[in-house]
């Protein structure tokens, strides 16, 4: 087992776009194997998703993404931003919109610093409770999130993501 040698936390920066969906797309392809369709997952092009970020914009009711740096490389970054559920409070709820640890790097600690750097940034822009939205069957993710301290709460919906659809279940976690 590798394990983390020097991680560096720091803002997702213009230029980060291409690593960034690197990860996205490897995590996906290798943690929701068996949940999505496998021909969605082969044919999922970090280029594509790539496009679809914008770190530039970094504004109090922007997405924020934090990304961990392991020897000049990303390996793993973290989303959040203002709740976008209608039945939380915009001021009090934050919201983790995706964290994700490329496959080479489990298990060493990196999505442990990842979820600590996104509370505390939730935290640091005042909100109080932070949500997120889990695959339903993601068994390795929620582990992850109940060690965390994260809870569900009994919502579940049905979600368009990247042209799919997902069946998710809602977690909350104080951030107090």
């Amino acid at each position: 087992m590798r394990m983390l040698l020097c991680v560096l936390l720091r803002p997702a920066s213009p230029g980060d776009e291409h690593d960034v969906a690197q990860v996205h797309v490897r995590s996906w392809q290798i943690a929701y194997r068996g949940l999505l369709p496998d021909e969605y997952l082969d044919a999922t092009d970090p280029a594509d998703r790539a496009a679809r970020y914008t770190f530039a914009d970094s504004g109090p009711d922007r997405p924020y993404t934090t990304v961990a740096v392991e020897e000049d490389r990303i390996c793993g970054f973290a989303t959040i931003g203002p709740c976008r559920d209608t039945d939380k409070s915009e001021s009090a709820s934050g919201e983790l919109y995706a964290i994700y640890v490329h496959p080479d790097c489990w298990n060493i600690g990196m999505g442990r610093a990842l979820i600590h750097e996104a509370r505390r940034q939730l935290t640091d822009r005042g909100f109080t409770e932070a949500v997120l939205w889990l695959l339903v069957g993601n068994a390795r993710a929620e582990r992850f999130y109940q060690t965390d301290g994260w809870q569900p709460d009994g919502e579940r919906r049905l979600e368009e993501v990247h042209g799919i659809t997902v069946d998710e279940v809602r977690y909350v976690r104080s951030l107090g």
